[in-house]
């Protein structure tokens, strides 16, 4: 395996760090590395300059937006970016629906679908996880009925992660409820939110926030010409779109930075006769968390450099495993950071620092990186039977 990068390699990673930091406004920057709340309007601002300069879709066929780049190419993108603070291209869009439709969806479909994903023109929602079927996704029981030249879609969607600033969904849907197994007889079908019978209601999280929400069909007419692919073939999309996601969702450089992050922080915070971070017990834990980070930014490379294009590497769900684990440990280190002043939240009454009133929420919203694009558990069981062969 290769880890140095070669003088091109070196020559790309600067261009690129110097675009990100001088075409990106620093305010949504700012936001994204500190933690605050970003805007429908910083994300859909940071992924049209992104892609106005051929940076917000290259893992799409060149056709379609992308870049003829390697592996690694496309790890530095993404790993500077982070290290950036950027706010990355909108992951269902990008990561998701964009790359299933450049694979498996009809030439009409791309055209019609692929150029306002890109440019996020339209505003993308995953549909996947049911009450009852979340990582057993297999499970699910939305139907789509064919009527014609439309499907009739009933059911109900949770955990639908930004639906409310969505205007369409990619959505799996059962369309033969008699098929052998759970995972065959599911479609993947595109529709618009705003179509007669789709209700989006928020959900507030343990946080506070209304990040994600409930989303149900009652007799949703859908042109049957928006369907994905082939009928009953979903499934093996869901799994493609999944493999995506995981490896994206490492977020080593995101990490890097809230350590940084933690470590300013902990150089104010005074502990007796110096500051946190001058303190053995404390530092040794922040070496081990970053000494952790550069073992999985090493596996994370090794992936990078042995992968296969066009393939989903299984080895995607030990990145997914680990780094979320690795995400939730630096976020509880800024919340031991900021101790009883993490309490008041927004409050007017207690003064405490910003910082440390949002490592609370920060921290309670992080649990959830260890459940989506598959739970821990789940990633286990890939890793056992298709990695190991037990």
């Amino acid at each position: 395996m290769k880890i140095s990068l070669s003088p091109d390699e070196v020559a790309f990673r600067d261009e690129l760090r110097k675009f990100y930091r001088t075409e990106i406004p620093e305010a949504i920057r700012e936001r994204a590395k500190y933690g605050r709340e970003l805007s429908r309007d910083d994300v859909v601002t940071t992924h049209k300059i992104l892609n106005d300069h051929g940076l917000a879709v290259p893992n799409w066929p060149v056709e379609w937006g992308g870049k003829d780049w390697t592996p690694m190419q496309r790890h530095i993108w993404q790993d500077e970016m982070q290290l950036a603070s950027v706010p990355e291209p909108l992951t269902f869009n990008a990561q998701m629906v964009g790359p299933v439709i450049a694979h498996f969806g009809s030439q009409e479909i791309k055209e019609r679908f692929l150029p306002p994903t890109a440019a996020l023109d339209i505003w993308w929602c995953q549909g996947f996880s049911e009450p009852d079927a979340g990582s057993d996704l297999a499970s699910l029981r939305t139907t789509a009925v064919r009527d014609g030249d439309s499907y009739i879609v009933n059911g109900q969607k949770i955990w639908t992660t930004l639906a409310q600033y969505a205007d369409w969904i990619f959505c799996l849907v059962r369309t033969d409820p008699n098929a052998p197994k759970k995972q065959a007889g599911i479609s993947f079908l595109l529709f618009d939110v705003k179509s007669p019978g789709v209700t989006i209601r928020p959900i507030k999280l343990i946080d506070g926030g209304y990040e994600v929400n409930e989303v149900f069909f009652e007799n949703v007419r859908v042109p049957a010409d928006q369907l994905v692919g082939a009928e009953n073939m979903g499934w093996t999309y869901a799994k493609f779109l999944l493999g995506n996601e995981r490896t994206g969702i490492t977020a080593v450089g995101r990490t890097k930075v809230k350590i940084g992050v933690a470590k300013d922080y902990a150089r104010q915070v005074r502990s007796g006769s110096g500051t946190l971070l001058e303190d053995p017990v404390f530092a040794a834990r922040v070496a081990e968390l970053e000494n952790e980070l550069l073992a999985l930014e090493i596996t994370q490379l090794r992936v990078v450099s042995n992968s296969v294009e066009g393939k989903p590497n299984p080895a995607s769900s030990v990145l997914k495993l680990r780094g979320s684990e690795l995400q939730q440990a630096a976020t509880e280190l800024l919340l031991d950071i900021a101790g009883a002043d993490a309490l008041p939240v927004d409050s007017g009454d207690i003064t405490s620092p910003g910082w440390a009133q949002r490592s609370g929420p920060g921290y309670l919203n992080y649990r959830k990186t260890t459940i989506y694009g598959g739970s821990s558990e789940v990633q286990r069981t890939i890793i056992a039977s298709t990695i190991l062969g037990l």
